[in-house]
């Protein structure tokens, strides 16, 4: 006896161990690490992050990321020239392929981008 399948008297399981443990350990080892970058992918998703300026058509953000400059979509937020924020929205494209960019809300106010900023 000493041989046999599972579940059987006499059954001796190897000495090294199955090896299943280790490979369960890495798999959820990385599923966690997966989660974990998925949550900060989705947590950004649809964020910028710039300074507010003042145009002859309205309000701007520049993105200091891309170097792009969105018209922001009036009354959605409130923020005032010269703010630097970090606004969640949507991006979308307005009449004549201009950048538009609808916030629907601050997610971090970063202070003053300056005076230049303003204008």
């Amino acid at each position: 006896m000493g041989t046999g399948t599972p579940g059987t008297p006499g059954y001796v399981p190897p000495k090294s161990g199955y090896g299943s443990g280790k490979a369960i350990g890495i798999g959820v080892g990385a599923a966690a690490a997966g989660a974990g970058a998925l949550f900060l992918v989705l947590h950004h998703h649809g964020a910028v992050t710039g300074c507010v300026r003042q145009t002859d058509d309205g309000l701007r953000l520049v993105d200091e990321k891309k170097n792009k400059s969105y018209a922001l979509e009036a009354g959605s937020v409130d923020v005032k020239p010269g703010d630097r924020v970090e606004l969640k929205g949507k991006k979308s494209s307005g009449n004549g392929g201009a950048q538009m960019f609808e916030p629907t809300k601050v997610v971090k106010s970063l202070g003053s981008c300056g005076p230049e900023a303003a204008h």
